[in-house]
């Protein structure tokens, strides 16, 4: 079992690849330190998965796995978790911006230290105001969500105990929220260092703005499945019986003031209870009472017969 094994998710990263092995190489090499290193081609239309070959054919320590497609970065560091044999396991990406040197410092904070994460946070960031300020508000909110002291959430640069990755289950855009999931699995022991944030040396940014709208829709999403994914009734069914008391006890009110008024006060005018907008708000909640009762029995029978389903097709590997 080697000491670290490196996972490199990329996307049409061609030019960087080489120069990426060699610093890699050369840290591990000074630091004495085992390692296997994992690319991940997450269907490159470019040279990236020649490249990667070239490499994996003069150097053992070299491993990869090809999707058919582009999946994204989450089904990505999926498939390399799984695929990863070191006692600790790293993530960085492959442009280059991420800085290898920051390797044995995460390494020992994890494997010395006792951390079950340890988190990059990108103190000086490389990047234009579009990003930053975002990014900014995002991990303000995250922070206050989820009651983990991290600055940078959506950081590439990370390191785990290999128990860690072995029992997350990444898909959609999950990569930005990896410590939320860690620590609503148990793993709460979570770490952060300033790490080097350099500027893009090839290439262009493979995110854009829209990045931002669905980070806010997967943190709902996260929250909402890690608190309730095995007990939808709880939520659905909560909800369900409120609504449905509500509509019942207001209709059994306005059937009452119809009684009282006819055959105990004998009021000779009176509003019919079909006339009032009460009786409709009554019926509407009831009905809606029924629905989410349904819905969270309904979900609590998927939770019961879910198997994990993989969303991303290899279609070619290298390395043992």
């Amino acid at each position: 079992m080697p000491d670290i094994s490196l996972v490199i998710p990329l996307y049409n990263e061609q030019e960087s690849l080489g120069e990426l092995y060699e610093w890699i190489a050369r840290v591990m090499q000074q630091e004495s330190l085992s390692y296997e290193m994992i690319f991940v081609d997450d269907g490159s239309t470019d040279d990236s998965w020649q490249v990667i070959s070239e490499l994996a054919a003069t150097h053992p320590q070299v491993r990869a796995l090809r999707f058919n497609r582009n999946y994204g970065k989450s089904a990505a560091l999926d498939a390399g978790f799984r695929a990863a044999g070191g006692q600790v396991v790293i993530t960085l990406d492959a442009d280059l911006q991420d800085s290898p040197d920051e390797i044995p410092a995460l390494y020992r904070m994890v494997q010395k230290e006792g951390y079950d994460l340890v988190s990059g946070w990108k103190k000086k960031r490389h990047d234009p105001l579009s990003k930053t300020v975002p990014s900014r508000f995002f991990n303000l909110v995250t922070r206050l969500i989820s009651g983990i002291k991290l600055h940078d959430f959506n950081c590439g640069l990370k390191a785990y105990r290999q128990e860690v990755v072995k029992n997350l289950n990444l898909y959609g855009e999950m990569h930005r929220y990896i410590p939320v999931l860690a620590k609503w699995q148990g793993f709460s022991r979570i770490g952060e260092k300033v790490v080097v944030h350099r500027k893009r040396k090839y290439g262009t940014t493979k995110f854009g703005l829209e990045r931002f709208i669905f980070g806010f829709l997967d943190l709902l999403t996260i929250t909402f499945v890690s608190k309730f994914r095995k007990r939808p009734m709880h939520f659905f069914g909560t909800f369900g019986v409120l609504s449905f008391l509500f509509g019942f006890a207001a209709t059994a009110w306005l059937v009452w003031q119809k009684i009282d008024a006819v055959y105990i006060s004998k009021i000779p005018v009176s509003r019919e209870v079909v006339e009032q907008p009460l009786f409709f708000l009554a019926l509407v909640a009831i009905i809606i009472g029924v629905q989410l009762f349904l819905a969270g029995f309904i979900a609590e029978l998927l939770a019961r017969q879910a198997a994990t389903h993989k969303e991303y097709l290899i279609i070619d590997k290298l390395g043992s």
